[in-house]
């Protein structure tokens, strides 16, 4: 993780579900799970009433998807030069990749349609 702006470093702004914000930098080869880390070893003091007790619960949310664990910043091809904005969720599990796809699928096993004349 980079304390400070370096060449090639990720801005990254972390929203919680109170709304409350933070900047942090990272370099592009982090994962979610270094994040999670460095933000519950470096957790701001304006946020203590949403501390978690475990960096493992901490949840990346980018473009309305959870982040696996081992996804870099630089496997999402972040822009240089800008802060990115994520959400940071406390969740104990994640869902599958896909399994929302999945589900709509099983539940349209059938297909009705109209004719208008």
């Amino acid at each position: 993780m980079t304390p400070q702006r370096e060449p090639g470093a990720v801005s990254l702004r972390l929203i919680l579900v109170s709304g409350k914000t933070k900047d942090f930098m990272f370099s592009p080869d982090d994962s979610a799970n270094d994040i999670a880390k460095h933000v519950f070893d470096n957790w701001p003091v304006d946020w203590e009433e949403e501390r978690v007790s475990s960096p493992s619960i901490l949840r990346l949310i980018f473009q309305g998807r959870f982040l696996h664990g081992n996804v870099t910043l630089r496997a999402l091809k972040l822009p240089p030069g800008r802060t990115t904005v994520m959400h940071l969720v406390a969740r104990e599990t994640l869902p599958e990749p896909n399994s929302n796809g999945q589900r709509n699928r099983d539940k349209s096993t059938e297909s009705s349609c109209c004719l208008l004349l």
